[in-house]
């Protein structure tokens, strides 16, 4: 089978003309012109031959463009109108041998509650700074078939998914996207690689699929802790989930049956910890 011919700089910026596209910030629009970049990508994604991949955001096509001679199918979800009716003719010429792997959904990623075709295996995808967190423990809570992917996010939201408790970054999201995956780091990206130049850095993330800790408490009760608990970062947890408890005296009772100390804060707390408090407090 014919080879996939990638996206250089002046391939992506000569495809953004004849679209008449001018990218936005509203979007997050960073298009990477370095085929590099876009090979490491699937190769730290792990992606096999078996795999139904989910791309947020293709845009141009630079990672579909990888990702389709190694995957099973991708399905690529985009939000724009103009790019999702361009990425099958982009496709067709330069990966023409691959076309068939390809399937298109014009839709916004953080509303979809499927996706057409097989169960999504795997997630890949460069993720929109302004909204990487939201999209992607959507995709986690409503594709359930998803194993594992990885996902380019700025250097910041990285630093976020990927702390453990106790450390300064570690916070809602960090405890959120440990309900569902354990999460690492895949290494930094060049401001340079993107078209046009972001004004911040950005990281790849790994995830692989987990089962949520052992509790009678569902998501939602979970989360809503989590809420809590960092939406008054300085408090101690006595103080910060007395509005999720009723009283701080309710609060510390759920703290002591829950086995963790009134004094302590959010940040100490893992993912298990959450669920036992969210269990008591039912």
């Amino acid at each position: 089978m014919s080879e996939s011919r990638l996206l250089g700089p002046a391939d992506v910026r000569a495809l953004a003309g004849r679209l008449g596209l001018r990218p936005t910030k509203t979007l997050g629009q960073n298009f990477v012109i370095d085929p590099n970049t876009v090979r490491r990508i699937v190769r730290a994604a792990g992606v096999r031959d078996r795999d139904v991949v989910v791309e947020v955001g293709p845009g141009l096509g630079s990672l579909t463009l990888a990702l389709l001679p190694v995957a099973r199918l991708v399905v690529a979800i985009e939000v724009d109108p103009v790019l999702a009716a361009a990425l099958p003719h982009t496709v067709a010429e330069r990966a023409g041998g691959y076309a068939d792997r390809l399937r298109v959904v014009q839709a916004d990623a953080s509303r979809i509650a499927s996706v057409p075709g097989p169960p999504p295996t795997t997630l890949v995808a460069n993720l929109p700074y302004n909204v990487a967190v939201p999209v992607l423990l959507h995709l986690l809570d409503s594709l359930n078939s998803l194993r594992g992917g990885l996902v380019m996010v700025q250097t910041e939201v990285a630093d976020r998914l990927t702390a453990r408790p106790g450390g300064r970054t570690y916070g809602a999201p960090s405890a959120k996207v440990a309900w569902y995956a354990e999460v690492g780091r895949a290494g930094p990206v060049p401001r340079s690689v993107f078209w046009p130049v972001p004004g911040v850095d950005s990281s790849l993330v790994t995830f692989t699929r987990r089962p949520p800790p052992p509790t009678s408490a569902g998501r939602r009760e979970v989360f809503s802790v989590i809420d809590a608990a960092f939406g008054q970062r300085r408090k101690t947890l006595r103080a910060a989930l007395a509005g999720w408890a009723g009283s701080p005296a309710r609060a510390e009772q759920t703290l002591r049956a829950a086995g963790i100390d009134p004094a302590a804060r959010g940040e100490s707390l893992d993912i298990a910890a959450f669920a036992r408090l969210a269990e008591h407090g039912e």
